[in-house]
């Protein structure tokens, strides 16, 4: 019999997935690839030793409201990636190994790589112990103690040509849900639920982000679910509910109402800003792990990568492999879909509901031309497009491509990612305007291992000139 609770969460599961794995490893699909040498970017919880040293956090905190109505259980699944760093060895005639850079095989291309292996953590508690003195009772410690696991490399008859190394470093962790009734004519309760790396790390206490990832949480996010009950949206929530609401603290996480939409037994706590009720598109053949492009680019350069490629990209990773296979075996009529899909779309052609012609549309003035070599907007083609300046004053200093500025952007930004970019230094590669006569600045961060990606296909930041500092002579000489 189908359990509704399960079937929810599994939905959630899918979206959860695209957030666990975005950008666990990116097209090209190989490790050698330099967008896949800075990895793990949502989501990482650190030991505590090492929070000032890396610039992640060591807890995530949730909270949420809940009406339980005929609800009184808590459902509660925790998951994240674990770091497993993979060796290749290679088989020597004296029956001994050898640590190698790679090893080539006629089908795959094994090279040492950073593997992420899920893990869940489950509560299923009553929601009255989980109130008042009694919630830090039910505080639930998970302790995964380093481990290393060896896996033969056979060739097609068989014959051991060498073997995969991985090995794992201790972590430990801690989740504490609380839930506390909040005063009003409702029956309304918030749910607390906070993660926490408690690792001992016995290195030292200045390691790098690198180290420090062996012993994270990393893509760490939650499902909750209280049958018979109802969480309340925090984006939109009820016009009575939205001072309780407001008041609810969450760090490095968002909570959005999960399942399909009119669902609210099922909520989604995410290291990355989601809508309620997300959902991973139909048109979408499985994952590809590259949120930054969109799924028919990908299809189309991976389908292209060269056989040598592809099997670098298989040895990388089994994720990787799944790709390239994915991608190779896709039906002609699966890739067309790829191409775009309309949504709630509404005719507007042929008759009205009644027979009667529709009216002509308003004149809206001349048009520009649309035939080959012409975008559907061309500002040389515009005589009311504003004319954009080769160059902006910022703080009493010319600005202009070229110009070197510390990233200063305010809290009106829409991306919560910017805040990561404060007080970097970036390089102008242009100045540019839009379709409002607003003025940017396209913009390249200066240690940012893809700037040269960036600048080749053109792909910037922008930023408001009101959101950079231009940069003094002794800021240059300091960098």
């Amino acid at each position: 019999m189908s359990n509704p609770l399960e079937d929810r969460f599994e939905r959630a599961r899918a979206v959860a997935d695209a957030v666990l794995f975005e950008g666990y490893v990116l097209y090209p699909y190989r490790a050698s690839a330099a967008k896949n040498q800075l990895r793990w970017q949502f989501g990482v919880l650190v030991p505590p030793a090492w929070t000032a040293t890396t610039g992640e956090h060591s807890v995530q905190r949730t909270e949420c409201l809940l009406e339980p109505r005929k609800g009184d259980r808590l459902h509660a699944e925790l998951r994240f990636l674990h770091v497993r760093r993979r060796t290749v060895e290679r088989l020597d005639a004296d029956g001994g190994y050898t640590e190698v850079p790679e090893l080539d095989l006629p089908d795959r291309v094994l090279v040492p790589w950073d593997e992420g292996h899920e893990e869940r953590v489950l509560i299923h508690e009553a929601l009255d112990k989980l109130t008042g003195d009694q919630a830090p009772v039910h505080a639930v410690r998970f302790d995964l103690p380093d481990a290393v696991e060896y896996e033969p490399v056979t060739d097609a008859e068989g014959r051991t040509l060498g073997r995969l190394v991985r090995r794992r470093k201790r972590l430990t962790g801690e989740l504490r849900p609380r839930v506390e009734e909040l005063p009003g004519p409702y029956r309304v309760l918030r749910l607390t639920v906070s993660v926490h790396n408690t690792t001992a790390v016995t290195e030292r206490e200045d390691a790098d982000r690198e180290t420090a990832l062996a012993h994270s949480l990393i893509g760490t996010h939650l499902l909750f679910g209280v049958p018979g009950g109802r969480f309340l949206s925090l984006t939109d929530p009820p016009e009575w509910a939205r001072p309780a609401a407001a008041s609810c603290r969450n760090e490095s996480t968002w909570p959005v109402l999960a399942g399909p939409p009119g669902a609210d037994d099922v909520m989604l706590s995410s290291p990355i800003i989601l809508e309620d009720h997300p959902a991973v598109a139909e048109e979408s053949p499985g994952p590809l792990y590259d949120a930054t492009e969109i799924d028919e680019i990908l299809s189309l350069r991976t389908a292209a990568l060269t056989d040598r490629e592809k099997r670098e990209a298989r040895g990388t990773d089994a994720r990787a492999a799944d790709v390239i296979d994915l991608v190779d075996a896709m039906p002609g009529a699966v890739r067309e879909r790829l191409h775009g899909a309309i949504r709630g779309l509404r005719e507007v052609t042929g008759d009205g509901p009644a027979g009667e012609p529709r009216p002509a549309a308003p004149d809206t003035g001349p048009t520009l031309p649309q035939g080959p070599g012409h975008p559907w907007w061309d500002p040389a083609q515009d005589a009311e497009a504003a004319e954009v300046p080769d160059a902006v004053v910022v703080d009493g200093e010319t600005v202009r491509a070229g110009s070197r500025v510390r990233l200063t952007p305010g809290a009106r930004r829409s991306d919560a990612q910017d805040s990561f970019l404060h007080g970097r230094h970036a390089t102008v590669e242009a100045v540019v305007g839009d379709l409002d006569g607003e003025t940017h600045l396209a913009v390249v961060v200066d240690d940012d291992p893809g700037t040269d990606v960036r600048r080749a296909q053109g792909r910037f930041l922008y930023f408001k000139p009101d959101e950079v500092a231009p940069l003094k002579e002794r800021e240059e000489e300091a960098t």
